[in-house]
């Protein structure tokens, strides 16, 4: 790595929004996805984990990227948003094959936060940036404006200034950390400003009298499902209240700041979250829209980020995670039948019509292996806090199924449709999510006590 030297002056890389940006990343992207459709190639023939894992690595940290993205069709563009939700994982020293892979995955990483803080500082904190050539970026918002934008930046800084904590050989890890201290400093005051002015963008919302702050009272915010095109989610207010707490705990901003933006103590507000969502007892997906029966009331991205919303320390708390788990559980519409593999709602979401030409399902009646492996994870941490066993199984269930179906499919997927096959779609051929991968075998480890794959 060469973290030691200075960081490219922001000339070197232009950032560009607007209608005019708007037209230019659209068309780019749809370039990116008939490119996908006709151009992908047949899937690898490798079918041992191991093999599948190794080619995967080889693929998603090539040290000729210049940004860490999937396999998806999109993967032309960057969402920072991933860095929270898609590659917590990708330092831990357990899921790194050998020296040379670690250093190809934190220079990838230090590029790409690096290109997201100069976003950020130079005003565009957008879903969504499509490079156009020559340092030139263009900030675009997909469907809406972002919750989870601030959240996977700080994520990636996290994960970086964090990478010497975990017991490693390898020097790649201290020269990471070096790096995202680095960029913490160069940075800190352009994240603090953003992330005052989110806090500063909630909107109050009055239910029975009591008064509460959301970030889409009004109207939809990105999150990771974010084509669902829903008000008043608890995902995208999840991922607000967990980017305040993450800036705290980096230094950006100070909790006594948010607390004057929000006229409570930050506490307070996932309380309050917490009792605006559950009051059904359960974790209800969206306020917006006509009261639904439970089951078709929640929706499996209420597990939110590693490390994010839900720390379960309070009894009320592991009680609403306890019961919304429950009913997802225990709904057949929630499964691909005869796994433990669960979909992100039981019924079809909300769709516009490019949904209907490009991606039907992609939100509602498919699976995504990740949101499956964070909904193990939560399900420990409950076992955890609970002092008791009542997951565990499930949790392992759902990993040994994406373990299965990794290796039917030739890799690890983005999305299984309803039936477990690949995903695909006229505009949608289906991906092969390479950098998701090391997720799985962290939280694998959890579940089993032991790794599933080992390196010498």
């Amino acid at each position: 790595m060469n973290s030691g030297t200075s960081f490219p002056s922001r000339r070197e890389n232009r950032f560009y929004q607007g209608l005019t940006a708007t037209f230019v990343a659209n068309a780019l992207q749809a370039v990116n996805f008939l490119g996908d459709r006709f151009l992908r190639q047949s899937p690898h023939s490798l079918s041992a984990i191991a093999d599948l894992y190794r080619h995967s690595m080889d693929s998603a940290f090539s040290a000729t990227e210049t940004f860490l993205v999937t396999g998806a069709p999109h993967a032309c563009a960057y969402y920072p948003r991933d860095f929270a939700w898609f590659y917590p994982d990708i330092l831990d020293p357990q899921t790194i094959m050998d020296s040379h892979d670690a250093v190809r995955r934190a220079n990838l990483l230090e590029r790409s936060v690096h290109l997201l803080l100069e976003a950020v500082r130079a005003g565009v904190v957008t879903t969504t940036i499509v490079p156009a050539g020559r340092g030139r970026h263009l900030g675009v918002n997909y469907f809406s404006r972002p919750s989870d934008t601030l959240l996977g930046i700080l994520a990636g800084l996290q994960q970086m200034v964090s990478a010497e904590d975990r017991a490693s050989s390898y020097l790649a890890m201290s020269q990471c950390a070096h790096a995202g201290r680095l960029l913490l400093a160069e940075y800190g005051a352009d994240l603090k400003r953003a992330i005052l002015q989110l806090a500063s963008e909630l909107e109050s919302f009055d239910d029975g009298g009591t008064r509460y702050l959301l970030c889409d009272a009004r109207a939809p915010r990105s999150a990771a499902t974010d084509t669902r095109a829903e008000r008043r989610r608890f995902v995208t207010n999840a991922c607000v209240y967990t980017t305040f707490v993450w800036g705290i705990q980096l230094g950006v901003v100070d909790e006594n700041e948010l607390k004057r933006l929000l006229g409570r103590h930050l506490g307070q507000y996932k309380k309050d979250l917490l009792r605006l969502f559950g009051k059904d007892g359960y974790i209800r997906h969206s306020l917006d829209g006509p009261a639904a029966p439970p089951a078709s009331s929640v929706a499996l991205d209420f597990v939110s980020v590693h490390r994010g919303f839900w720390d379960l320390n309070e009894e009320c708390e592991r009680a609403l995670f306890a019961a919304t788990a429950d009913l997802i559980i225990a709904e057949p519409r929630f499964r691909i039948p005869n796994t433990f593999h669960f979909l992100v709602s039981a019924d079809n979401p909300q769709t516009k019509m490019i949904h209907k030409i490009a991606a039907p399902a992609y939100q509602g009646r498919s699976s995504w292996p990740t949101f499956n492996v964070e909904f193990a994870d939560r399900m420990l941490d409950y076992d955890e806090f609970s002092g008791s066993d009542t997951y565990r199984a499930c949790a392992q269930g759902i990993l040994k199924d994406i373990r299965t179906a990794t290796e039917v499919h030739g890799g690890y997927q983005e999305l299984l449709s309803e039936r477990g096959l690949k995903y695909r779609t006229w505009a949608y051929k289906g991906a092969v999510a390479h950098s998701w991968f090391p997720r799985f075998l962290s939280v694998w480890r959890r579940a089993y006590g032991t790794p599933l794959l080992q390196w010498e």
